[in-house]
């Protein structure tokens, strides 16, 4: 079971993660509407894994993916994208980011990408 820490500005979005990650067994330790409380969440719970998704307002998803590497360099972060930000995710995964999760969410594409990223960290 990881702590996942979900970081979206819509609260509907951050519902629907919620719900495939508990339904998979993860804990979710906390949830973030913008950047920079992703980032205090992050320092407070310290997450095994952090979904985030992309356009966020106060700081941009990219950019927290930044400030979370900043705090902790081994930070697992996946990227939640709509369809057609390829160049954003590309950023994001330049920033650091793991991997990503195309939107609108497939419950199993989100339970695959979280099970190959949690892999990757044992």
């Amino acid at each position: 079971m990881a702590r996942i820490l979900i970081a979206d500005d819509a609260s509907f979005m951050r519902q629907m993660i919620r719900e495939i990650v508990e339904e998979e067994g993860h804990q979710v330790v906390a949830e973030a509407s913008d950047g920079i409380e992703a980032i205090e969440q992050f320092k407070k719970h310290h997450p095994d894994v952090v979904t985030m998704d992309i356009v966020m307002p106060r700081r941009s998803g990219i950019d927290a993916v930044k400030g979370i590497l900043e705090v902790d360099p081994k930070a697992c972060v996946v990227m939640c994208s709509a369809l057609g930000q390829e160049t954003l995710v590309q950023e994001a995964l330049q920033a650091g980011a793991r991997d990503f999760i195309v939107k609108p969410f497939k419950p199993d594409a989100v339970t695959a990408t979280l099970r190959k990223v949690l892999e990757k960290e044992e």
